[in-house]
């Protein structure tokens, strides 16, 4: 792809996150996007085909960004942190993700099944790490635990994004790995 081609695209999705922070991806159209991104309709047209191959293409680079950064974490807590500080730095996909992946099966249900199933992977080798460490209680179910931890790093994300600007990345990780250093106490 050449670096035009790229340029392009990343002005298209930047456009479009900035629009679905303010005003949601539903009453998004084509003409908002392209004015927004400052080219004519039919470059978005032209490089994704219509609004829904935007979204798409969107949606995975957004995951792909997120999943090399989860790759390169060590332990659970530089995995916390380093999910942190992405969604630090795409709030507005954060909220997008969150918006498409928990809407009953909406228009991009198939895409973000398969990019989930990736994220949710990353998370789980580190959670049978910690199991093969015996750093977990017994019973405890890697690919569950996996699950809930990155829906507890979207959700917990999505609201210091929104609600909390004022606390810090250190204190919302703080406040995430208490929850996870929780799961091996018994009372």
């Amino acid at each position: 792809m050449s670096p035009r081609t790229e340029a392009t695209k990343q002005k298209l999705f930047d456009a479009t996150l900035r629009l679905a922070r303010t005003n949601g991806m539903v009453g998004l159209t084509v003409d908002d996007i392209a004015a927004e991104a400052g080219v004519a309709k039919g470059t978005v047209y032209y490089n994704f085909g219509s609004k829904d191959g935007l979204v798409d293409a969107l949606l995975r680079y957004g995951v792909d960004l997120l999943a090399d950064r989860l790759r390169k974490a060590g332990e659970v807590e530089d995995l916390v942190d380093a999910a942190l500080s992405y969604f630090a730095d795409y709030p507005a996909f954060a909220q997008l993700l969150v918006s498409e992946l928990w809407r009953t099966p909406g228009q991009w249900h198939e895409t973000l099944t398969l990019l989930r199933d990736d994220i949710v992977s990353i998370v789980k080798e580190h959670m049978q790490r910690l199991a093969d460490d015996g750093r977990l209680p017994d019973g405890v179910q890697t690919g569950t635990a996996a699950s809930a931890l990155f829906g507890t790093l979207l959700v917990v994300a999505l609201d210091w994004q929104v609600f909390q600007r004022q606390r810090t990345r250190d204190e919302v990780r703080e406040s995430v790995m208490l929850l996870v250093r929780g799961l091996g106490r018994t009372p």
